[in-house]
């Protein structure tokens, strides 16, 4: 799935992918994705011939990604180097991520898991430890969430009452946006560009958003995601 979504999303480049450890190690593949999805300029070379040159690309491209999931350090489950060795666990871990954070909609499979095992060399000879890793979500984990909260309750059993809700909180937002001479009149299409979004939480924060960061006025549906 994660190969025919890169090589459908690819296809105009006439980038073609078989081997998710052989193809995306040196970052080429990596670099035109990433810019094809998130309209992402990355300042690298296209092309990286030299391990030195694949590792400081795949650097920048990694940090480019952890930046645009806001992930911390310890929450990484890749690296530079397990990329570099053609690692398939980092590599998967690593398009799960790119996939659900700019392509929401791809029907990944839940519950995917492989068994790893680690083996470590000690004083007393080899040392093994089994463990089960999830590369997808667990699917009790997603059962759990989906159970539903207020607002299934609200849709379900009193939607005649949806429509006070909405009035509740377009006044909310109007309270805040409004100190920014913006006025919001439709929750469904004013909010589906992500805009209204992200200066209502500036507004909610305290804290100015660089314009530089986002698209103020999305032409596309890549601007808008």
């Amino acid at each position: 799935l994660l190969i025919d979504w890169i090589n459908t999303t690819l296809k105009e480049e006439h980038i073609v992918v078989k081997s998710l450890e052989e193809d995306l190690y040196d970052g080429l593949v990596l670099h035109h994705l990433l810019e094809n999805l998130g309209s992402l300029k990355l300042d690298v070379d296209k092309i990286a011939l030299t391990e030195k040159k694949q590792r400081q690309k795949l650097t920048v491209i990694l940090e480019a990604v952890s930046k645009c999931l806001q992930l911390e350090e310890k929450q990484l489950k890749w690296s530079v180097e397990s990329i570099l060795a053609k690692d398939l666990l980092s590599t998967l871990h690593l398009l799960v991520a790119i996939a659900k954070h700019f392509e929401p909609s791809l029907a990944l499979p839940p519950n995917v898991q492989v068994e790893t095992i680690t083996i470590e060399n000690t004083s007393r000879g080899l040392k093994t430890a089994n463990a089960v890793e999830y590369i997808t979500e667990n699917k009790e984990k997603l059962e759990a969430q989906s159970k539903g909260d207020a607002f299934d309750e609200l849709f379900s059993r009193a939607p005649d009452k949806l429509d006070a809700v909405k009035e509740v909180f377009l006044q909310f937002v109007n309270q805040h946006v409004g100190k920014l001479g913006l006025n919001v009149k439709d929750i469904e299409s004013q909010f589906a560009d992500g805009v209204i979004l992200l200066l209502l939480t500036g507004q909610l924060e305290g804290y100015f958003l660089n314009l530089r960061d986002f698209f103020l006025t999305p032409a596309s549906t890549t601007e808008m995601v």
